[in-house]
């Protein structure tokens, strides 16, 4: 007889909460929220929000907030899918099932008073932090009012939502007595492939003119030119593109990184290339097959090209000191993307980096 879990593997039963342990039960117990299109919002009871970083790579930061876990907007090649994996879910489940932390704003008052004065703080690095369903419970906003009462950090947050220009006034506040820093992930200015690519994002264009709302009210905010997808988004042409227009935003800075690919989002990023550019596809296969990252050549390439285009549209570095050190003609310390995990071991570090 013909083993059906195999033939039929979607009528298995899935795993009661009583088999489940630690933060797959407490996700599995979560009660339904409300509901989106396709999507369910729960809520998730956590002991920490601040969560300290873990890895052999610079990063630009040493502790991460992620407010939730999932994200709706459905990135093709988002690297933090497999954070749903901690909670016994599938990879596609993580633009599926979004899960919101409670008392963040209270968290957040607790365990900044055991963080020291200049401490670098980065928002939104696995799940943007403005993504729909911080429209109506406003869990960031919550987080910006306590860093608008405390000071002395150096914080980041990372989107690509229009959202973000609703908290202008308070992001104001927040870099009186912090130093801010707003990065807007801006893949490409090619609308179709945007769509394709990021399906439940804001049109480029818009993220632009997002960025010039906030660069208007005073804040140092700039565009992220990631992820660079070789043969699809890492032209000079569409890299000049992005730059164009954030010079036209005012923006502070371009920033870029190269595509991150964790085992868990190969899949879905490889379906994407089959289905759009299939020329491609064993050349991806190929890349990634024994890596997560693109190589050091690679890696050298794109930053000398952005680092031009830069200098062409007269924009900065996402890190002041490396304006300086342009200027002054030195070598600026070469940064990693935001990827918060890369290179860190995979299950402690991953769960300390808060996502």
């Amino acid at each position: 007889m013909a083993k059906i879990e195999t033939l039929f593997p979607i009528l298995q039963p899935s795993p009661s909460p009583s088999e489940l342990k630690g933060l797959a039960r407490t996700a599995a117990e979560a009660p339904l929220d409300s509901t989106g299109s396709l999507t369910e919002y729960r809520p998730l009871t956590s002991r920490t929000i601040v969560n300290r970083v873990s890895s052999n790579r610079r990063l630009p930061f040493t502790h991460a907030i992620n407010p939730y876990r999932g994200c709706e907007f459905g990135c093709r090649y988002c690297y933090a899918r497999y954070t749903h994996e901690f909670m016994e879910m599938t990879p596609d489940e993580f633009e599926r099932k979004i899960y919101f932390k409670r008392d963040s704003a209270w968290l957040l008052e607790q365990e900044l008073k055991r963080l020291k004065p200049g401490t670098e703080i980065a928002i939104g690095t696995a799940t943007d932090p403005y993504q729909p369903l911080e429209r109506r419970l406003k869990i960031t906003r919550s987080l910006l009012e306590v860093f608008a009462r405390r000071g002395g950090f150096r914080l980041g947050i990372i989107s690509k939502s229009t959202l973000i220009a609703r908290d202008a006034d308070l992001l104001k506040e927040v870099a009186r007595s912090n130093s801010l820093t707003v990065h807007i992930t801006v893949t490409t200015m090619n609308t179709n492939l945007a769509r394709k690519l990021e399906p439940r994002a804001p049109r480029p264009d818009l993220r632009m003119r997002t960025i010039a709302e906030l660069r208007e009210a005073g804040l140092r905010a700039g565009a992220m030119c990631s992820p660079l997808m070789p043969g699809i988004t890492d032209s000079a042409s569409s890299i000049r593109a992005v730059a164009r227009a954030a010079a036209a935003a005012g923006a502070s800075f371009l920033g870029s990184g190269a595509l991150f690919l964790k085992p868990c989002s190969l899949p879905t990023f490889l379906a994407f290339v089959q289905e759009n550019f299939p020329e491609q596809l064993e050349s991806y296969r190929r890349r990634y097959a024994g890596s997560a990252f693109v190589s050091p050549a690679y890696r050298e390439r794109m930053a000398a090209l952005v680092d031009q285009i830069c200098r062409e549209f007269k924009l900065g570095k996402r890190h002041m000191y490396e304006d300086a050190a342009r200027e002054q003609g030195a070598e600026a310390v070469e940064l990693q993307p935001w990827l918060p995990f890369a290179g860190a071991g995979r299950e402690g570090r991953e769960r300390r980096a808060g996502v």
